[in-house]
């Protein structure tokens, strides 16, 4: 791999330049444009773990992407200080100060803004909607290939090729992500926020689109829909992360993830701990068995000097050490394991690859004391009616056969959605209509539109449409 291509400050399309009186790079430049996009305001109202939670301690999808962001920053920062690196790049620690970190704290920032309303739960709910749509109706890859007992059915006929169905089966918000940044969060043009190769590139955790390879971590998900194939092709080339014909992850890409993944595993816990779903003592037993913490957890947690005036002191600063040391080892395996990250040949998350097991004892703690809470599971199930709900009656009026219908709902829908669509498509003027698009585009807008909710609007929303309450 070439650094300085994965370094890329081009984009989509060519800006015009910068204001010569604005003092920041292209990456400090991306991040402006990142921090006042509409798409992170509606994450306040995201779910990270608690759904519909009115316990304004309790970690939103925004709340969680700014530590994340802050980790990741941390982790840039701590890469820019190793020297080998710096030689590597052959640029002053300055030089790359005001390019890695601010890159990680860009991907990080908006590693979940695809996500849609109910959290990763909303996922799969989208996923089997599908699933069972697809089974109940008749998909077929050309008109032509429909015949006259099709359409006697009294079914939905939808033309739609292998690549487009896998989108629906297999959404995900990752590749929703890169849509949202390369195409919604419209402004003048179909670019999007128009961010730089280099902040693209290491955004897209799954570089992958068509089949799913569980045994491939760039290819555990789809990460890529069928309409962004043509800016992922450029973002690859651009960023040069094609070897031997295998597209692979940006690098900068695992930092992202260890990021992500070390802020969900600790504050998720102290969620957990606020939420009273364990004490102080159940985590300090679990705890206190991972060598490379036990004697400064050991320490907080008996105070013999009594600095830590209560409880939730003690838990906060269980988590500054747990982060602290995983911040080290995730740094640590990043330059351990360079030469297989650029090579393609790294198949690990970096903070997992560890003798000590933190993040597999964290995981632990996850699943068998948070994930299981009832109130949980019970406002999931909420967030399951709510998205199929809004699913079944877009889907049933935007493709009824009397254009009434059609004309009744169509007006809900996001205007910048569907003129997105229309851009997409070509579609201009007088040509610029829904019933112009081809069935592909017309779900399409219907999960951009669904999944770009918060939680609490798709809930309104869909109590409003389906007669449930009328303001």
């Amino acid at each position: 791999m070439n650094w300085e291509k994965l370094l890329n400050n081009n984009r989509l399309r060519q800006s015009k330049g910068r204001d010569p009186k604005d003092a920041r790079n292209d990456f400090e430049s991306d991040f402006g444009r990142i921090i006042f996009s509409p798409a992170i305001r509606r994450m306040h109202d995201k779910t990270q773990v608690f759904p519909l939670t009115t316990d304004d301690n309790i970690h939103s999808r925004l709340t969680h992407s700014m530590e994340v962001m802050s980790i990741g920053y941390s982790l840039g920062v701590k890469l820019c200080e190793n020297k080998e690196f710096q030689k590597k790049l052959n640029k002053l620690e300055y030089e790359l100060f005001r390019e890695i970190p601010v890159i990680l704290k860009n991907s990080c920032l908006v590693h979940d803004i695809g996500n849609p309303p109910f959290g990763h739960f909303g996922e799969s709910v989208i996923q089997n909607y599908f699933l069972e749509f697809f089974d109940r109706n008749i998909v077929k890859e050309k008109q032509s290939d429909f015949n006259e007992s099709d359409k006697k059915t009294g079914k939905i006929l939808l033309e739609l090729s292998d690549n487009q169905k896998l989108d629906f089966l297999h959404f995900d918000g990752n590749a929703q992500g890169l849509r949202v940044l390369t195409k919604l969060q419209m402004l003048n043009d179909i670019y999007g926020l128009n961010l730089t190769y280099a902040t693209l590139g290491s955004y897209i955790k799954y570089p992958n689109y068509g089949s799913l390879d569980d045994d491939i971590i760039a290819k555990h998900k789809i990460g890529v829909f069928d309409s962004e194939i043509e800016f992922f092709d450029k973002i690859v080339r651009n960023c040069g992360l094609e070897i031997d014909g295998n597209v692979v992850r940006h690098p900068l890409c695992y930092l992202m993830e260890a990021a992500d993944t070390i802020c969900y595993l600790t504050m998720d816990i102290e969620d957990g701990y606020s939420k009273g779903l364990f004490d102080l003592k159940y985590l300090y037993k679990e705890l206190k068995t991972i060598p490379s913490l036990s004697k400064a957890l050991k320490k907080i947690y008996k105070d013999e000097d009594d600095i830590y005036k209560n409880d939730l002191t003690k838990v906060v600063n269980f988590r500054i050490k747990i982060i602290q040391e995983l911040v080290l080892l995730a740094v640590s395996n990043f330059n351990n394991n360079l030469h297989r990250i650029e090579n393609g040949s790294y198949n690990e998350e970096l903070i997992f690859e560890d003798k000590n097991g933190l993040a597999k004892k964290l995981q632990k703690i996850c699943k068998d004391k948070i994930f299981k809470y009832r109130e949980i599971n019970s406002l999931e199930i909420t967030g399951h009616s709510v998205i199929k709900g809004l699913l079944d009656y877009y889907i049933d009026f935007i493709f009824h056969k009397d254009k009434k219908y059609r004309k009744r709902v169509l007006p809900l829908i996001s205007e910048s959605i569907l003129k997105i669509a229309y851009e997409e498509n070509n579609l201009y003027g007088v040509d610029a209509k829904f019933d112009n698009l081809n069935d592909y585009f017309k779900l399409r807008i219907i999960v951009d539109f669904i999944s770009g909710m918060t939680d609490q609007f798709a809930l309104n929303h869909y109590q409003k449409i389906s007669g449930q309450k009328i303001k």
